[in-house]
């Protein structure tokens, strides 16, 4: 029976996630602002309460739960994200501050919460994006976004190093384009080539395979060209 956490729950691939663990019959911990769309599911090993990754106040609420209930993690998928879409004259720091806090900086302090329950045989997967990736193909209005997911891949191999001894490996997914709700609210009437479900299986199936193959790596995890 393993322990999965997961950000980014209330939606999108998030949301998926959780259902496909629990009818594995894993117990998720599913973290969101919104905790409403998945406390609706009414799954029994499912845990859900508001949490604000960005917010030290929530993640001592997470920090607490594991404690009192788990003492064991075996997975950690990073999946939140913040995307802005702007012409880089008009981005102001805020938007750069929000991005970097929800993809980069909430995403390591969670990591450094989840890292005490977890052991050698642990996966940590960090959602990134092709935008992240040197030398990939770059849209114009996602400096921030783009950025910020590229610093996150960063990190990842920086850890998946230094805790190559002890575990637990780390690992980068970079995602091309997902019909999600926030590619929707971003790319108006763009038509992605892969659902949030089909992405969120594969992602499923590699946090709980793929730390026996590869650690500190980022796959490109893409159907279109670019």
């Amino acid at each position: 029976m393993k322990n999965v956490i997961i950000t980014g729950t209330s939606r999108g691939i998030g949301y998926e996630l959780v259902a496909l663990f629990a009818d594995k019959g894993y117990n998720v911990l599913a973290l969101s602002r919104n905790e409403v769309p998945v406390s609706g599911l009414g799954i029994s090993n499912c845990t859900c309460f508001p949490c604000d990754i960005t917010s030290t106040a929530d993640l001592k609420k997470v920090a607490s739960f594991l404690k009192s209930n788990w003492k064991k993690v075996d997975i950690l998928i990073n999946n939140s994200g913040y995307l802005v879409n702007k012409p880089f004259e008009k981005l102001k720091m805020e938007d750069f501050q929000a991005s970097y806090e929800v993809n980069v900086f909430g995403a390591a302090a969670l990591t450094q919460i989840a890292l005490p329950y977890m052991n050698k045989d642990g996966h940590v997967v960090n959602i990134s994006s092709m935008g992240g990736i040197q030398g990939s193909m770059k849209f114009p209005g996602l400096a921030a976004y783009s950025s910020s997911k590229g610093a996150i891949i960063t990190l990842t191999e920086v850890l998946a190093e230094e805790y190559k001894e002890t575990g637990p490996a780390f690992n980068a997914l970079a995602l091309g384009a997902v019909q999600t709700e926030m590619l929707e609210e971003v790319f108006p009437g763009y038509q992605a080539p892969l659902s949030a479900l089909e992405m969120a299986q594969y992602i499923m199936d590699f946090s709980l395979l793929g730390n026996q193959y590869y650690n500190g790596k980022t796959l490109q995890v893409s159907a279109s060209t670019p």
